[in-house]
């Protein structure tokens, strides 16, 4: 699948925290249905069973609207899965081994903080790089922050796709305008919010306004 600019507008990463008895798939369709552009599955403490399963249950529902749908960081669960792609941080396994591993036909999402992470992402194969934390974020407390003046640089040094990442919500993505980002990943500022359509219909009006 390739990856445009539209798919990156809202990009959503999963969090558990807020379930409340709720399945897992049938939030992300809600939050689908709503206006989100791209999913990402995002799990730090499932066993590799239970995360390929839930990995399948939500790849059915992304395959159903046609939306984007990777895994975070586990390329065994990814190709299991039969995901878009995979993303990776700095700290993961090298976006150049993963191109190789995930094929040319998959999505490669990579993290960066700096402008040489980008360009090094871009030259070794990634679709689109995540730059962040740009606010403080409690969903990922070891990201440091970047600054705007960072993250212009970045969007302005790649040829790919740029989303902004950390602690972003309704009231601060419209300090992001003029960075030249092409869309927002979140996280808290949909799971957490008890009117999910509500929020990603804000949110989604709001980027929109972000990237112009």
């Amino acid at each position: 699948m390739n990856v445009s600019k539209e798919n990156m507008l809202l990009y959503v990463v999963t969090d558990r925290t807020w379930l409340n008895g709720n399945k897992l798939y049938e939030q992300v369709e809600e939050i689908i249905k709503s206006g989100a552009t791209f999913v990402q599955l995002r799990e730090k403490n499932l066993d590799y069973d239970s995360f390929v399963a839930e990995g399948k249950e939500i790849r059915r529902i992304t395959e159903k609207y046609k939306i984007p749908f990777v895994i975070n960081d586990n390329i065994q669960v990814a190709l299991a899965v039969g995901a878009d792609g995979i993303h990776v941080g700095q700290k993961d396994l090298e976006a150049k081994k993963c191109r190789e591993l995930i094929g040319e036909d998959k999505i490669l999402g990579v993290s960066a903080q700096t402008k040489e992470q980008a360009i090094l992402a871009e030259k070794n194969g990634a679709d689109y790089i995540g730059v962040g934390a740009v606010f403080e974020t409690s969903t990922k407390t070891d990201a440091n922050p970047v600054t705007f003046e960072t993250l212009k640089e970045i969007c302005n040094s790649v040829s790919i796709p740029v989303i902004a990442i950390g602690g972003i919500n309704e009231d601060n993505i419209l300090k992001l305008k003029g960075s030249g980002i092409d869309g927002v990943a979140v996280i808290s500022a949909v799971f957490a919010a008890k009117d999910k359509e509500k929020a990603v219909k804000t949110l989604l009006s709001l980027v929109k306004e972000a990237v112009s």
